[in-house]
């Protein structure tokens, strides 16, 4: 397990000086091995190769996969659209998987049956009740890959947060090491019914992911928030915030924006200002009730850089370990 790293929390706003007390502290996960899919598709360092990219971009997202467990993975047509969802971007976070049996092979296998080749890393079973929940991220090896050493949720001991955040550290596959794209997402859920705490919470753990010890300003917290841009609470408060979703819904029924990805623009300079929610009843034509067999959320996503500090690139100093797929 990493070592114990004290988060805060903020008391209150007098005069605009935020006030933190301690309450929140980051936990590591054991690392997750996960065996290469097919020796063919590894080089001889153990590693995919790298996807010829002609924009220079990736898309990061976010999807909550409604109740996602066995059931749902078994109607082969739901597969089906997650796996094609899944193929449209780089890397995406899970929300809402629900199963007491690990799922995700099947799922990676599945979308990777096309001759693609994704992984994932996975964080522990979450949540108050008897219903948990876990989250996940999935990622395209040939353009992105993980240091798993890195990879811990955010403990909470004052049980401010429903589901703890899960924290990932990435870096684009393809520039030279020193000169990719390197980032942190955190991977959240929050209540529906609290999420005014939550969101207040939320902007302390964003502040101590950057502050974790790693160096990495690049912070994108990303999810299903239950709010929309304009009640992100303490969150929506910090200093050059950015949220990449406004304006629209992110829900199956297109009434309500409950999903974002949240970042610096002052940090991280390597968004591209393009963002989206993916309609997947338009992308393939199916009926409001048919979509919803597959999630009341759309994915959302945001377009960065594959060079830190943007198109060009600057020279990136922070001792990022890649694990070999």
């Amino acid at each position: 397990m990493r070592k114990f790293l004290s988060l805060v929390v903020v008391a209150g706003v007098i005069f605009g000086a935020v006030m933190f007390f301690k309450n929140f502290q980051i936990m590591g996960l054991e690392a997750i091995s996960l065996a290469p899919r097919s020796a063919d598709d590894v080089q001889q360092d153990g590693s995919q190769p790298a996807v010829d990219r002609q924009g220079g971009t990736i898309r990061v997202a976010s999807f909550n996969i409604q109740v996602f467990g066995e059931k749902k993975l078994n109607k082969p047509r739901v597969r089906s659209l997650l796996c094609e969802i899944i193929r449209q971007f780089d890397i995406v976070a899970i929300q809402e998987i629900r199963s007491k049996l690990d799922i995700m092979p099947q799922f990676i296998d599945a979308i990777n049956s096309t001759g693609r080749h994704y992984d994932y890393v996975v964080g522990p079973r979450l949540g108050r009740t008897s219903s948990k929940e876990q989250y996940a991220f999935v990622f395209d090896t040939a353009s992105i890959e993980v240091d798993r050493s890195a990879l811990y949720t955010v403990a909470d001991p004052d049980d401010l947060l429903h589901r703890e955040p899960l924290v990932g550290w990435f870096r684009v596959r393809g520039p030279a090491p020193d000169q990719a794209f390197t980032f942190s997402l955190v991977d959240i859920h929050t209540d529906p019914d609290e999420t005014r705490q939550e969101l207040d919470a939320l902007a302390d753990v964003f502040l101590k992911v950057r502050d974790d010890g790693r160096h990495e300003d690049d912070v994108i917290l990303l999810g299903d928030l239950n709010v929309d841009d304009h009640h992100l609470g303490r969150l929506g408060q910090i200093s050059h915030i950015h949220w990449a979703i406004s304006g629209v819904a992110s829900n199956t029924r297109g009434n309500k924006l409950y999903d974002n990805i949240i970042f610096s623009d002052q940090a991280t300079t390597e968004y591209t200002g393009r963002w989206g929610v993916f309609d997947m009843i338009r992308e393939f034509n199916l009926t409001t009730e048919e979509a919803l067999e597959v999630s009341d959320h759309m994915p959302v996503w945001g377009e960065f850089s594959i060079y830190e500090g943007g198109q060009g690139g600057r020279i990136a100093t922070r001792p990022f370990v890649a694990t070999p797929q």
